[in-house]
Formats: C-alpha cells, sequence, structure tokens
C-alpha cells in the first residue's frame, strides 16, 4: 500500500489517496492525475500545485489570500472596554493621591523650617 496524491486539470491538489493495486512486475498501479511526490510538511501549502515539469509542489496562494484565513482580532466587549476604563481610572487616582503627599510633606517641611 502505498500514498499518492491527486491533482485536478489544473494541477491544484485534490485529495490524498491510498493504492493497493499492484501490477505483474509488482509496482504500484497510480490512477490518473496522481504523483507519489508528498506534499511538503513545512511549510504547508495553502493552495499546492503539482509542476509536472519539475515534479515538486509549489505553492499558489497569494499572500493575500494566506493572510485573509487568519481570524482577525476580536474587538473588546463592553466589560472588557469597562475594566479598562476602570483601570486607567485607577492608575490616575494613584498619581494624583502620590502627588498629593508630596506636596502635603512640602507644605509641612515649609511650616516647620525645614527643607528636604
Amino acid at each position: 500500500m502505498i500514498q499518492v496524491y491527486k491533482y485536478d486539470e489544473n494541477f491544484m491538489f485534490v485529495e490524498p489517496l491510498v493504492v493497493t493495486e499492484i501490477d505483474e512486475r509488482g509496482d504500484y498501479i497510480f490512477p490518473d492525475n496522481c504523483t507519489s511526490v508528498p506534499l511538503p510538511d513545512s511549510p504547508s501549502y495553502y493552495l499546492p500545485r503539482f509542476d509536472l515539469s519539475k515534479q515538486v509542489w509549489i505553492e499558489t496562494a497569494s499572500q493575500e489570500y494566506i493572510d485573509s484565513l487568519s481570524p482577525s482580532p476580536e474587538e473588546p466587549s463592553d466589560v472588557e472596554l469597562l475594566g479598562q476604563s476602570l483601570a486607567e481610572a485607577r492608575i490616575l487616582i494613584l498619581k494624583q493621591n502620590r502627588l498629593i503627599l508630596n506636596l502635603q510633606n512640602e507644605v509641612k517641611n515649609l511650616k516647620d523650617g525645614t527643607t528636604t
């Protein structure tokens, strides 16, 4: 048994097939439009086409097509946006509290006649 790779009339990959039929010489009998040349594992192809003259698979997908298959980043939900706003507000309050403490210390030092 051997795995072969079927391609269509445009040499585009269709599907892998398992061949079990053997001729009188002991060679596997391939169906029409099949090759034993495996598709590459790394990187795998999106739209492989078999180059009959070179006996290799080539990628025919454009980068735009490949990029279109990747899921686009999801928009944050209202709850996530609210959480982000809340976190930003807390950071602002902490910064303001630190500034207030610094100013209070400066006022105290001025009243006491000491400097830092």
